[in-house]
């Protein structure tokens, strides 16, 4: 059977969770093309040779842009089967399966969606039987990745090093996490469960990709250290073949600290920073998200790893329903004082929680549940940097208009000289680095203090 995979959003790495479950429709006996929406223009001529497609949903972005595409293929052509498949699957399921799609699968849907295809040549129906179920989580082998059907290397992400760019491969050694932080997508599919990929495979990928050109690996598991002695022997065995690739990876806070005897070694091995979700410096909204860790322990983080020569890039999520201005303003105020200005993706300072109606009581605080108390410390919004006598505060916030529509915006900017650090992703040349954030409409708290007055509440929307 002829099937059109197609992604439209993988954090500008080249598409996985299209080659993957490319491999497995190929070694079933189908004819496989791939469509990779960040980089290609939508093909006409191959949704027309396809006799079904499959649009891969890995996050949130992917699923509102497969949605908008997903459309288009129904417009052009109704009769023809379509399946979303990945984490994000089951999140609009109500606005996808019958509307856009006729089959949803997450988890490990490889097996599933060969499934699927297989039973749609023989002439079944394309949509999902009632014992059928929409997660999948069954263990199994994987095969390696056809990378031969995407788009080149060098249509996607860049490694800035010193003044060398490398290209970037992008593999996974698990999939799911161990933990059930409350405002992650993985927990409600995974479930505090993890499916490891075979060592063998996942340096086998890495070799078709450095023979693609890679000199640095992303390694996209939601948390590279679930699976501690796994990924560790695929560190190895990386470091063994290739001793010139350097790599990433995702941890949470609490793995790095308490896998402190693991970094000598990974370091070596090629390590040159590390994504953790600090998410927010209010110790009281760490813990009703079940994040695992205090703002203390996040600065104990960025020193360890940075005695080993790794840097941390910071994700965060500033706007929470229990976020005020000034704890936007600490977050800068940790920024700014870990030296982290340039290691932080400007879009992290505009991340919002969103959380479905009626889950906000699940996410409240129990009164009876010991806390971790942050030691005293500055009062809020006044922390002072030690270096560069950076200074984000209430004061620095500026008012401002948006085009003349109703309400406006605040903007807090935090500015210090950039360390020098070959090894840290840069975007510019720039010596210094601004941190902004942008308060919406969609946030709403206290009046802030400006050197013009007072900046006005949001009007509520």
């Amino acid at each position: 059977m002829r099937v059109l995979l197609v992604s439209t959003y993988e954090l500008g790495h080249q598409p996985l969770h299209v080659a993957s479950p490319a491999a497995a429709l190929r070694k079933a006996g189908h004819e496989v093309r791939c469509l990779d929406l960040s980089v290609e223009r939508w093909d006409a001529d191959a949704l027309e040779w396809a006799q079904a497609a499959g649009f891969s949903v890995p996050m949130h972005t992917a699923m509102r842009l497969a949605m908008r595409a997903a459309a288009g293929v129904r417009r052009a052509r109704p009769e023809l089967p379509v399946c979303f498949y990945g984490l994000y699957a089951p999140v609009s399921r109500d606005l996808t399966v019958g509307a856009l799609a006729d089959r949803a699968i997450a988890g490990e849907y490889e097996p599933a969606l060969t499934a699927w295809v297989g039973e749609l040549a023989a002439g079944g129906p394309p949509d999902a039987r009632a014992d059928e179920a929409l997660i999948q989580l069954g263990r199994g082998a994987f095969e390696l990745p056809a990378r031969d059907l995407l788009p080149p290397l060098e249509r996607y992400a860049h490694l800035a090093l010193g003044g060398d760019e490398r290209l970037v491969g992008y593999v996974e050694a698990s999939h799911g996490c161990v933990h059930r932080c409350r405002h992650c997508p993985v927990p409600p599919v995974y479930d505090g469960r993890i499916r490891i990929v075979g060592a063998d495979t996942v340096v086998r990928d890495i070799a078709s990709l450095v023979e693609l050109g890679a000199r640095h690996i992303t390694f996209g598991d939601p948390d590279f250290l679930n699976g501690r002695r796994h990924s560790l022997r695929v560190v190895q065995a990386m470091h063994e073949r290739f001793p010139d690739l350097t790599f990433d990876c995702t941890t949470k806070v609490e793995h790095i600290l308490r896998n402190a005897e693991l970094w000598p070694a990974l370091a070596g091995a090629g390590c040159l920073f590390v994504v953790s979700a600090f998410e927010s410096v209010n110790d009281e909204i760490l813990e009703r998200l079940d994040k695992g860790h205090t703002t203390e322990e996040a600065a104990r983080a960025i020193a360890l790893l940075r005695e080993h020569g790794i840097e941390v890039r910071p994700s965060w999520m500033p706007f929470t329903p229990w976020t005020t201005p000034g704890d936007v303003v600490e977050m800068l105020d940790f920024v700014a004082e870990h030296d982290l200005v340039g290691n932080v993706d400007p879009v992290q300072y505009t991340i919002r929680l969103l959380l479905p109606e009626g889950s906000l009581a699940q996410l409240q605080m129990d009164p009876d549940r010991p806390r971790q108390r942050p030691p005293p410390g500055p009062p809020r919004g006044a922390r002072r940097a030690e270096r560069g006598g950076l200074r984000a505060d209430p004061r620095d916030v500026r008012e401002g208009a948006r085009g003349g529509a109703p309400g406006g915006w605040a903007i807090a900017v935090a500015r210090r000289p950039r360390r020098a650090d070959p090894r840290r992703l840069d975007r510019g040349e720039a010596t210094a680095h601004r941190a902004v954030v942008l308060l919406s409409g969609a946030h709403r708290g206290p009046v802030w203090p400006s050197r013009r007055g007072l900046v006005p509440p949001l009007p509520a929307q």
